[in-house]
């Protein structure tokens, strides 16, 4: 399963360009905006893959972005669309552009693109919409858990940092020649939030002298 190519642009042709990757010519078709914004002859390019096989043909098409190529999937998810009607839509819209024309419901936008009528934009978008409701809602749980371990995490650096702080003043109140059990005991009923590793000597002496 090919994720990506990258080389040198060696062919720009009507349906496809040819990238050479070490010395090996890779046939790679495309929307014709996906090839415009490619680059020119000789440049170095890279191009996200969706590797179809049939028992009559292989063929990669190629994206400038991986969310292009996660439009073109979700097109070639819904039935009666094919690769070239999928490429078609993505020379016509952009990856925003069809999931807001989806989740509004708007016909016009999907039925400005060529090969699709009325009926075939319906069938798109009762078949896609739940589909993307339930990505985005995947991806707002996804985030809210990165989020939530992200705290997690920084309390915990947080708290061992501050933990940090406390054997250090231990030992320095140690080395002043206290008891470590009588330090653990004053730092016991200390709030300890925000001092410094030189605000817990201090309070610790005061502490221990009473």
């Amino acid at each position: 399963m090919l994720a990506y190519i990258k080389g040198t642009l060696e062919m720009k042709m009507t349906e496809y360009v040819v990238i050479d990757v070490g010395g090996l010519g890779y046939k790679v078709f495309m929307s014709s905006v996906g090839m415009d914004n490619l680059g020119n002859i000789g440049d170095q390019v890279k191009v996200y893959t969706y590797y179809r096989v049939r028992e009559d043909d292989i063929s990669i098409y190629g994206f400038n972005s991986n969310e292009e190529l996660r439009m073109f999937e979700l097109l070639l998810s819904v039935s009666g669309v094919g690769a070239k009607t999928a490429l078609a839509m993505l020379a016509v819209c952009t990856p925003s552009e069809f999931v807001l024309a989806i989740v509004s419901e708007d016909i016009n936008v999907l039925t400005s693109i060529p090969g699709i009528g009325p009926k075939s934009a319906k069938r798109i978008i009762l078949e896609l919409k739940d589909k993307i409701k339930k990505e985005q809602q995947i991806a707002e749980l996804t985030n809210a858990t990165n989020k939530a371990i992200s705290e997690t995490n920084m309390k915990v650096k947080q708290m061992i940092e501050d933990d940090n702080k406390v054997q250090e003043a231990i030992a320095a109140l140690q080395v002043l020649g206290y008891n470590k059990k009588d330090i653990e005991k004053a730092f016991m009923t200390l709030d300890k939030t925000g001092l410094s590793t030189e605000d817990l000597i201090k309070k610790g002496l005061t502490m221990l002298a009473n």
